[in-house]
């Protein structure tokens, strides 16, 4: 089934001057999470602070092996 997948996993984050991207196992780019180091910069461009954005990032890759887990049985 993952050969089938658009986006193949693993997915990957990497670090570059103000965002996080996200990668598919192909090098595909997925998506982008946008920071700032400076808090006024922040403010005024409405972005999240560094750690926040890497958060994000590590969650978002960690989809493909979420969507792949056993749902359980409801009780």
């Amino acid at each position: 089934m993952a050969a089938n997948r658009r986006f193949p996993a693993p997915w990957r984050v990497e670090e570059k001057t103000e965002s996080f991207s996200i990668v598919d196992a192909t090098g595909f780019l997925l998506a982008y999470v946008y920071f700032s180091d400076s808090e006024q910069r922040a403010s005024v461009t409405g972005r999240m602070s560094r750690d926040e954005a890497r958060r994000i990032a590590v969650n978002m890759a960690r989809l493909p092996e979420l969507l792949g887990a056993p749902v359980a049985p409801e009780a």
